[in-house]
Protein backbone atom coordinates (compact mmCIF):
# COMPACT_ATOMS: atom_id res chain seq x y z
CA UNK A 1 0.00 0.00 0.00
CA UNK A 2 1.69 3.78 -1.13
CA UNK A 3 3.17 6.03 2.05
CA UNK A 4 -0.21 8.06 0.91
CA UNK A 5 -3.06 5.46 1.54
CA UNK A 6 -1.71 4.61 4.77
CA UNK A 7 -1.41 7.95 5.77
CA UNK A 8 -5.06 8.41 5.13
CA UNK A 9 -7.39 7.96 8.39
CA UNK A 10 -9.61 5.00 8.83
CA UNK A 11 -13.18 5.54 8.30
CA UNK A 12 -15.12 5.69 11.46
CA UNK A 13 -16.62 2.00 12.78
CA UNK A 14 -19.98 3.46 12.46
CA UNK A 15 -19.55 3.97 8.61
CA UNK A 16 -17.83 0.34 7.94
CA UNK A 17 -20.75 -1.06 10.10
CA UNK A 18 -23.27 1.18 7.33
CA UNK A 19 -21.25 -0.02 5.12
CA UNK A 20 -21.73 -3.91 5.51
CA UNK A 21 -25.60 -3.69 6.51
CA UNK A 22 -25.71 -1.71 2.93
CA UNK A 23 -24.09 -4.77 0.87
CA UNK A 24 -25.69 -7.44 2.79
CA UNK A 25 -29.32 -5.55 2.01
CA UNK A 26 -27.86 -5.37 -1.61
CA UNK A 27 -26.88 -8.59 -2.17
CA UNK A 28 -29.35 -11.04 0.36
CA UNK A 29 -32.50 -10.68 -2.92
CA UNK A 30 -29.45 -12.48 -4.98
CA UNK A 31 -28.80 -15.06 -2.43
CA UNK A 32 -32.23 -15.94 -1.98
CA UNK A 33 -32.75 -16.38 -5.37
CA UNK A 34 -29.43 -18.39 -6.14
CA UNK A 35 -30.94 -20.68 -2.96
CA UNK A 36 -34.61 -20.77 -4.40
CA UNK A 37 -33.08 -22.39 -8.00
CA UNK A 38 -30.92 -24.70 -6.26
CA UNK A 39 -33.16 -26.24 -3.05
CA UNK A 40 -36.10 -28.35 -3.97
CA UNK A 41 -38.96 -28.21 -0.91
CA UNK A 42 -40.59 -31.94 -0.68
CA UNK A 43 -43.18 -32.79 1.83
CA UNK A 44 -40.32 -34.13 4.37
CA UNK A 45 -37.36 -32.21 4.05
CA UNK A 46 -35.04 -29.85 1.97
CA UNK A 47 -32.85 -31.14 -1.18
CA UNK A 48 -30.18 -30.01 -3.41
CA UNK A 49 -31.20 -29.86 -6.92
CA UNK A 50 -30.20 -29.14 -10.56
CA UNK A 51 -33.59 -29.66 -11.56
CA UNK A 52 -34.62 -26.41 -12.39
CA UNK A 53 -31.52 -25.66 -14.24
CA UNK A 54 -32.22 -28.55 -16.41
CA UNK A 55 -35.92 -27.59 -16.92
CA UNK A 56 -34.71 -23.83 -18.10
CA UNK A 57 -32.37 -25.72 -20.66
CA UNK A 58 -35.29 -28.17 -21.93
CA UNK A 59 -37.79 -24.99 -22.27
CA UNK A 60 -37.84 -24.14 -26.14
CA UNK A 61 -39.68 -20.72 -24.82
CA UNK A 62 -36.79 -19.36 -23.46
CA UNK A 63 -33.83 -20.93 -25.08
CA UNK A 64 -35.85 -18.96 -28.11
CA UNK A 65 -36.20 -16.09 -26.24
CA UNK A 66 -31.94 -16.61 -25.56
CA UNK A 67 -31.57 -16.93 -29.12
CA UNK A 68 -33.24 -13.56 -29.90
CA UNK A 69 -31.04 -11.91 -27.11
CA UNK A 70 -27.87 -13.53 -27.81
CA UNK A 71 -28.32 -12.09 -31.75
CA UNK A 72 -29.66 -8.23 -30.42
CA UNK A 73 -26.88 -8.18 -27.94
CA UNK A 74 -24.00 -9.56 -30.65
CA UNK A 75 -25.48 -7.57 -33.29
CA UNK A 76 -25.92 -3.90 -31.25
CA UNK A 77 -22.78 -4.40 -29.50
CA UNK A 78 -20.80 -5.12 -33.15
CA UNK A 79 -22.48 -1.68 -34.63
CA UNK A 80 -22.13 0.33 -31.41
CA UNK A 81 -18.50 -0.70 -31.24
CA UNK A 82 -17.74 0.13 -35.07
CA UNK A 83 -19.54 3.47 -34.39
CA UNK A 84 -18.49 4.74 -31.32
CA UNK A 85 -14.74 3.61 -32.00
CA UNK A 86 -14.95 5.90 -35.51
CA UNK A 87 -16.78 8.59 -33.55
CA UNK A 88 -14.07 8.60 -30.67
CA UNK A 89 -11.42 8.64 -32.94
CA UNK A 90 -13.16 11.47 -35.17
CA UNK A 91 -13.77 13.79 -32.28
CA UNK A 92 -10.51 12.90 -30.64
CA UNK A 93 -8.74 14.70 -33.90
CA UNK A 94 -10.94 17.18 -34.10
CA UNK A 95 -10.57 21.04 -32.75
CA UNK A 96 -13.14 23.50 -32.20
CA UNK A 97 -16.11 24.14 -30.26
CA UNK A 98 -18.96 21.89 -31.84
CA UNK A 99 -16.46 18.88 -30.58
CA UNK A 100 -17.54 19.57 -27.13
CA UNK A 101 -21.05 20.02 -28.30
CA UNK A 102 -21.29 16.66 -29.75
CA UNK A 103 -19.28 14.66 -26.49
CA UNK A 104 -22.03 16.71 -24.29
CA UNK A 105 -25.12 15.59 -26.99
CA UNK A 106 -23.22 12.03 -26.19
CA UNK A 107 -23.99 11.97 -22.40
CA UNK A 108 -27.37 12.62 -22.99
CA UNK A 109 -28.42 9.19 -23.49
CA UNK A 110 -26.49 8.23 -20.68
CA UNK A 111 -28.61 10.48 -17.94
CA UNK A 112 -31.36 10.46 -20.32
CA UNK A 113 -34.90 8.47 -17.93
CA UNK A 114 -34.95 5.76 -19.83
CA UNK A 115 -38.88 5.53 -20.02
CA UNK A 116 -38.53 8.96 -21.69
CA UNK A 117 -36.02 7.47 -24.26
CA UNK A 118 -38.29 4.64 -25.08
CA UNK A 119 -40.92 6.64 -25.61
CA UNK A 120 -39.00 8.74 -27.75
CA UNK A 121 -38.03 5.47 -29.93
CA UNK A 122 -41.57 4.21 -30.18
CA UNK A 123 -42.81 7.53 -31.54
CA UNK A 124 -39.59 8.02 -34.00
CA UNK A 125 -40.35 4.24 -35.11
CA UNK A 126 -44.24 5.15 -35.59
CA UNK A 127 -43.41 8.14 -37.42
CA UNK A 128 -41.20 6.33 -39.80
CA UNK A 129 -43.91 3.40 -39.98
CA UNK A 130 -41.35 0.84 -38.98
CA UNK A 131 -42.44 -2.33 -38.15
CA UNK A 132 -41.72 -3.00 -34.76
CA UNK A 133 -39.20 -6.43 -34.49
CA UNK A 134 -35.90 -7.21 -33.52
CA UNK A 135 -34.27 -4.93 -35.72
CA UNK A 136 -36.14 -2.12 -34.33
CA UNK A 137 -34.86 -3.94 -30.78
CA UNK A 138 -31.32 -3.44 -32.59
CA UNK A 139 -31.39 0.19 -33.68
CA UNK A 140 -32.70 1.03 -30.04
CA UNK A 141 -29.74 -0.59 -28.09
CA UNK A 142 -27.29 0.98 -30.34
CA UNK A 143 -28.34 4.08 -30.06
CA UNK A 144 -28.00 4.22 -26.30
CA UNK A 145 -24.72 1.86 -26.44
CA UNK A 146 -22.59 4.21 -28.80
CA UNK A 147 -21.87 6.29 -26.07
CA UNK A 148 -21.06 3.92 -23.67
CA UNK A 149 -18.33 2.73 -26.54
CA UNK A 150 -17.34 6.64 -27.54
CA UNK A 151 -16.31 6.89 -23.51
CA UNK A 152 -14.32 3.82 -23.23
CA UNK A 153 -12.23 4.36 -26.44
CA UNK A 154 -12.08 8.19 -25.82
CA UNK A 155 -10.33 7.38 -22.35
CA UNK A 156 -7.81 5.37 -24.04
CA UNK A 157 -7.25 8.03 -26.37
CA UNK A 158 -6.84 10.58 -23.83
CA UNK A 159 -4.23 8.58 -22.43
CA UNK A 160 -1.73 7.54 -25.38
CA UNK A 161 1.12 9.39 -26.30
CA UNK A 162 0.62 11.03 -29.09
CA UNK A 163 4.65 10.68 -29.68
CA UNK A 164 4.68 7.47 -31.13
CA UNK A 165 2.10 8.66 -33.75
CA UNK A 166 4.84 11.36 -34.62
CA UNK A 167 7.42 9.18 -34.95
CA UNK A 168 5.41 6.61 -37.38
CA UNK A 169 5.01 10.02 -39.66
CA UNK A 170 8.70 10.50 -39.18
CA UNK A 171 9.37 7.22 -40.60
CA UNK A 172 7.39 7.58 -43.52
CA UNK A 173 3.98 6.35 -42.42
CA UNK A 174 1.21 7.77 -44.03
CA UNK A 175 -2.27 8.75 -42.07
CA UNK A 176 -3.52 5.45 -42.62
CA UNK A 177 -0.58 3.70 -41.88
CA UNK A 178 -0.34 4.98 -38.75
CA UNK A 179 -3.55 4.89 -37.39
CA UNK A 180 -3.45 0.64 -38.70
CA UNK A 181 -0.12 -0.12 -37.37
CA UNK A 182 0.21 2.32 -34.18
CA UNK A 183 -3.11 3.48 -33.27
CA UNK A 184 -5.22 0.77 -34.12
CA UNK A 185 -3.11 -2.41 -31.76
CA UNK A 186 -3.16 0.91 -29.09
CA UNK A 187 -6.68 0.48 -28.85
CA UNK A 188 -7.86 -2.72 -29.49
CA UNK A 189 -8.30 -3.42 -25.13
CA UNK A 190 -10.65 -0.45 -24.94
CA UNK A 191 -12.08 -1.61 -28.40
CA UNK A 192 -12.79 -4.97 -26.80
CA UNK A 193 -13.66 -3.55 -22.99
CA UNK A 194 -16.42 -0.96 -24.95
CA UNK A 195 -17.72 -3.95 -27.48
CA UNK A 196 -18.60 -6.20 -23.88
CA UNK A 197 -19.94 -3.56 -21.69
CA UNK A 198 -22.73 -3.07 -24.87
CA UNK A 199 -23.35 -6.47 -25.38
CA UNK A 200 -24.17 -6.58 -21.61
CA UNK A 201 -25.86 -3.22 -21.39
CA UNK A 202 -27.98 -4.62 -24.53
CA UNK A 203 -27.96 -8.54 -23.30
CA UNK A 204 -29.48 -6.98 -19.83
CA UNK A 205 -31.96 -4.22 -21.03
CA UNK A 206 -35.65 -4.99 -20.02
CA UNK A 207 -37.39 -1.35 -20.70
CA UNK A 208 -36.44 0.12 -24.15
CA UNK A 209 -36.92 -3.68 -25.43
CA UNK A 210 -40.24 -3.61 -23.97
CA UNK A 211 -41.29 -0.68 -26.00
CA UNK A 212 -39.83 -1.31 -29.15
CA UNK A 213 -39.82 -5.16 -29.36
CA UNK A 214 -42.54 -6.99 -31.74
CA UNK A 215 -44.68 -9.50 -31.24
CA UNK A 216 -43.69 -13.10 -30.58
CA UNK A 217 -40.15 -12.29 -30.57
CA UNK A 218 -39.48 -11.90 -27.01
CA UNK A 219 -35.62 -11.33 -25.48
CA UNK A 220 -35.35 -13.27 -22.28
CA UNK A 221 -36.02 -10.42 -19.92
CA UNK A 222 -39.02 -9.59 -21.54
CA UNK A 223 -40.10 -13.76 -21.47
CA UNK A 224 -38.83 -13.32 -17.80
CA UNK A 225 -41.14 -10.26 -16.94
CA UNK A 226 -44.07 -11.84 -18.81
CA UNK A 227 -43.17 -15.33 -16.79
CA UNK A 228 -43.02 -13.75 -13.81
CA UNK A 229 -46.73 -12.14 -14.04
CA UNK A 230 -47.97 -16.01 -13.13
CA UNK A 231 -45.76 -16.03 -10.19
CA UNK A 232 -42.55 -16.59 -9.24
CA UNK A 233 -40.92 -20.54 -9.88
CA UNK A 234 -37.84 -22.15 -8.98
CA UNK A 235 -37.67 -22.43 -12.63
CA UNK A 236 -37.70 -18.58 -13.18
CA UNK A 237 -35.35 -18.29 -9.84
CA UNK A 238 -32.78 -20.74 -12.25
CA UNK A 239 -33.58 -18.70 -15.23
CA UNK A 240 -32.46 -15.46 -13.21
CA UNK A 241 -29.19 -17.33 -11.64
CA UNK A 242 -27.83 -18.43 -15.32
CA UNK A 243 -28.73 -14.07 -16.47
CA UNK A 244 -27.20 -13.20 -13.08
CA UNK A 245 -23.42 -15.58 -13.84
CA UNK A 246 -23.42 -14.37 -17.55
CA UNK A 247 -24.03 -10.76 -16.34
CA UNK A 248 -20.94 -11.26 -13.68
CA UNK A 249 -18.38 -12.84 -16.27
CA UNK A 250 -18.79 -9.80 -18.57
CA UNK A 251 -18.38 -7.42 -15.75
CA UNK A 252 -15.44 -9.20 -14.64
CA UNK A 253 -14.04 -9.15 -18.01
CA UNK A 254 -14.81 -6.29 -18.58
CA UNK A 255 -13.35 -4.25 -14.85
CA UNK A 256 -10.45 -6.25 -15.96
CA UNK A 257 -9.65 -5.09 -19.15
CA UNK A 258 -6.98 -2.40 -20.17
CA UNK A 259 -8.99 0.43 -21.32
CA UNK A 260 -10.18 0.21 -17.46
CA UNK A 261 -7.14 -0.11 -16.24
CA UNK A 262 -5.91 3.06 -17.72
CA UNK A 263 -8.89 5.06 -16.98
CA UNK A 264 -7.44 4.00 -13.38
CA UNK A 265 -4.11 4.48 -14.09
CA UNK A 266 -4.34 8.33 -15.51
CA UNK A 267 -6.53 9.36 -12.63
CA UNK A 268 -4.52 7.79 -10.17
CA UNK A 269 -1.42 9.95 -11.30
CA UNK A 270 -3.94 13.05 -11.88
CA UNK A 271 -4.18 12.63 -7.96
CA UNK A 272 -0.81 11.96 -7.14
CA UNK A 273 0.20 15.17 -9.08
CA UNK A 274 -2.39 16.91 -7.40
CA UNK A 275 -1.49 15.55 -3.72
CA UNK A 276 2.32 16.65 -4.55
CA UNK A 277 1.34 20.38 -5.89
CA UNK A 278 -1.09 20.60 -2.68
CA UNK A 279 0.65 18.32 0.25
Amino acid sequence: MPAIERSRPQAPRLAKIVLWVTLLLLHTPILVMILGALIEKTPDSWSWTLRWFSEVVNDQALMDALQNSVLVGVTASLLSTVIGTSAAVGLHRSAGGWRWAVEGLSVVSLVFPEIVFALSLLSLFFILQFELGLTTVVIAHVSFSISYVMMTVGARLATMDRSLEDAARDLGATEWQTYRSVVFPLLVPSIIGGGALSFLLSFDDFLITYFVNGVGQDTLPVKLYTAMKLGVSPKLNALSSLMFVMTLLALIFFFRSSAFRVFFEARGKHESKSEKENP
